[in-house]
């Protein structure tokens, strides 16, 4: 892999591909693809979290993940209701637009199989404690 010259932005263009390169494999997808899932889920994820547990789940991204993740974040109010995980599955949606290669509930999965590997367990289940019953339950599974 080309150096930067600079070693933070080599380790995060590192675990960036890392991350991707799991993606990839979970949905069968190419890399493009792997980006746009990542970027929607976590965005889904990130606007239904109390700002304290959304800041820590952001600390522990990759840098360039992180960019993605705080991608048209408006702070303030309480985070937006959503009861169920079809619910989730259309912001999910919502984020991945059209001609949109993985489907909602794939991107899911993978995405939070992939958040499951590389972020500290107690925060995932600081994150998971905070979302439905519903949602938090169809969460763990796609991380067991």
């Amino acid at each position: 892999m080309p150096s930067t010259g600079l070693e933070v932005l080599d380790r995060t263009i590192q675990l960036t591909h890392i991350w991707l390169d799991e993606i990839m494999d979970t949905t069968g997808e190419d890399r493009q693809a792997a980006w746009h899932a990542l970027g929607a889920v976590l965005r889904a994820l990130r606007d239904r979290l109390p700002i304290e547990v959304a800041m820590h789940l952001g600390a522990q991204l990759p840098l360039l993940v992180r960019g993605t993740y705080t991608e048209q974040w408006h702070l303030g109010g309480p985070p937006a209701p959503v009861r169920g995980m079809e619910e989730f599955l259309d912001l999910v949606a919502s984020h991945l637009g059209r001609g949109r290669a993985i489907g909602p509930d794939a991107a899911t999965a993978a995405v939070f199989q992939t958040l499951a590997r590389h972020i500290d367990a107690g925060q995932m289940d600081k994150v998971l404690a905070v979302l439905p019953g519903e949602i938090r339950d169809a969460l763990r599974a796609a991380t067991n």
